[in-house]
């Protein structure tokens, strides 16, 4: 972690096909929806946050989400790419759920080592993240998944996918950590991202 204290704000992507048809979506590039676009142009990110470094996945939903709440272009890097889901990706969770062959769990019973079929578990994920987190070098906003983000907040929380998670990530909100030589500490809510003034 950074020796000097940095603060990370974390927002998830906005709305895909997939999102609304309830699939999983992982590393496959599905591009926001025309709606997601209209609601995504009139947000904005809250000062300080705009002036803040911008990062995010190079999936086309989280950087296209970036640019258009931003008003600029991310930087990106795949280290904040979605968890890789192997074999249930472009899958509905439900019938995986209701069959005792897929091995499928609530994101509650995981641990750290869960891995879906040719898929990634938590704490490959973090090993790809924890670079990343300690090459911060000011305030940085990165849009990226909720499985990236889940990693980010489970460390924070010291929360190990044992159990309901301590935090409920929703869209268009900001999820602020603070990025220290002490380890990582979540701020108590997150920040909606305020509608532009429209004329």
């Amino acid at each position: 972690m950074p020796h000097t204290p940095i603060k990370l704000a974390l927002l998830r992507h906005g709305h895909t096909a997939w999102n609304r048809e309830h699939r999983i979506q992982g590393r496959s590039d599905i591009p926001l929806d025309d709606q997601a676009r209209a609601d995504l142009r009139s947000l904005s990110l809250p000062a300080p946050w705009d002036q803040a470094d911008l990062w995010s996945s190079p999936l086309t939903r989280a950087s296209e989400t970036a640019e258009l709440i931003a008003g600029r272009r991310p930087k990106t890097s795949p280290a904040l790419t979605e968890m890789n889901w192997g074999d249930w990706e472009g899958q509905h969770g439900a019938p995986l759920r209701a069959d005792p062959s897929s091995g499928f769990r609530d994101i509650e019973n995981w641990g750290w080592n869960y891995r879906p079929p040719n898929g990634e578990p938590p704490a490959e994920v973090w090993a790809r993240l924890s670079p990343w987190l300690d090459a911060l070098t000011e305030d940085t906003v990165a849009v990226c998944h909720i499985g990236v983000m889940r990693m980010i907040l489970a460390r924070a929380y010291g929360w190990n996918f044992d159990g309901p998670a301590p935090f409920a990530i929703k869209r268009n909100r900001l999820f602020v950590v603070d990025l220290s030589a002490d380890g990582l500490t979540p701020w108590p809510d997150p920040i909606r991202l305020p509608k532009e003034d429209t004329p």
